[in-house]
């Protein structure tokens, strides 16, 4: 039956969301950290998307990072140290419909999280993920994480990380399948978002790196970039980003990238001074693993209480079973 126009009117008109939509707890996040510029990006995303709240899982694991959810008015899923991945997948898989977003820390994936980041860039399912990378334990007071930089003291390393840091765009772009990848800053707020715009409308797995400050722990760790723009490198491209006049007038340093090209991706990925900012790589080819495993199938709740009762019935002892076992015996 064909809608009339004036409901479809009022129907547009109450799917129409606002910032103050996306907006839930206030953030508890020290003053200056970054979480709360990503928080703000996030949000801004989800209005211009215009995305349902009841359709829209934001899925973490543990740390400063994984509190993000708690601040969205949608649904969430704040998971235990290093399962976000797992958590996200299950959910993307049992409904497809839904929009997935994981946050997750530089501890949280790359440490004991780390199995199941590389199989989840291997799956590409379709979910936008946000590494919130401060290179440092925050939440449990400044311990060394796999991205600590060689020499950091830190309560775990007292004398100075011995281990060079561990790359997350590096090991992104070694995986099978992986499809996209980029890095933001936070303290360029405007490229962050544009980023962002990108992982959620890419189909498949996009991970986006952030470098984002730790006020508390590691003040000054990011102050060469902050006060020279040069150490930053903007990557653009008529298929990746498009880099505002204004913007340019202060971040000079830029370079034209395709973001197809996997092999120079990798070598940008390498480079830590200047930084890169922008979208390395992007593969819409690659098939995502829900669609793979069950194409267009949808579970509803029927579908899924039929599994329940399925399952309980083969422990369920109904009365005529035990009516029968009683006489036998």
């Amino acid at each position: 039956m064909t809608m009339p126009a004036t409901q479809c009117l009022i129907r547009l008109h109450q799917e129409h969301h606002s910032l103050e939509d996306y907006q839930g707890g206030v953030p508890r996040w020290c003053s200056g950290c970054g979480d709360n510029a990503i928080l703000a990006a996030i949000q801004r995303v989800c209005r211009d998307e215009d995305l349902r709240p009841e359709k829209t899982m934001f899925v973490s694991g543990i740390g400063c990072s994984s509190r993000l959810p708690h601040y969205m008015k949608t649904y969430g899923f704040h998971g235990i140290h290093g399962r976000a991945f797992p958590v996200a997948e299950g959910i993307k898989m049992a409904r497809p419909d839904l929009h997935v977003f994981v946050n997750t820390g530089d501890g949280d994936c790359c440490s004991i999280g780390a199995a199941h980041w590389i199989h989840a860039i291997r799956y590409n399912m379709n979910m936008t993920v946000m590494l919130h990378d401060n290179h440092v334990y925050g939440l449990t007071k400044k311990q060394a994480s796999p991205t600590s930089p060689l020499g950091l003291k830190s309560n775990t390393t007292p004398r100075g990380s011995q281990l060079a840091a561990l790359n997350p765009l590096s090991v992104t772009l070694g995986v099978q399948n992986v499809s996209f990848v980029a890095q933001a800053v936070d303290w360029v707020p405007e490229v962050m978002y544009d980023i962002m715009s990108a992982a959620f409308r890419h189909r498949g797995f996009s991970f986006v790196r952030i470098i984002q400050r730790c006020p508390e722990f590691l003040p000054k760790m990011f102050e060469p970039w902050l006060h020279d723009p040069q150490k930053t490198l903007l990557l653009s491209h008529k298929d990746g980003l498009q880099i505002s006049a204004g913007l340019s007038k202060t971040y000079r340093n830029q370079q034209e990238h395709d973001p197809s090209n996997i092999d120079r991706a990798r070598e940008i990925a390498s480079l830590e001074d200047p930084l890169p900012v922008g979208i390395l790589y992007r593969n819409p080819q690659v098939p995502c693993y829900e669609d793979l495993r069950h194409p267009a199938q949808m579970r509803t709740p029927e579908f899924i209480r039929a599994g329940f009762e399925a399952e309980l019935d083969k422990v369920t002892v109904w009365p005529d079973q035990d009516a029968q076992t009683q006489r036998a015996a």
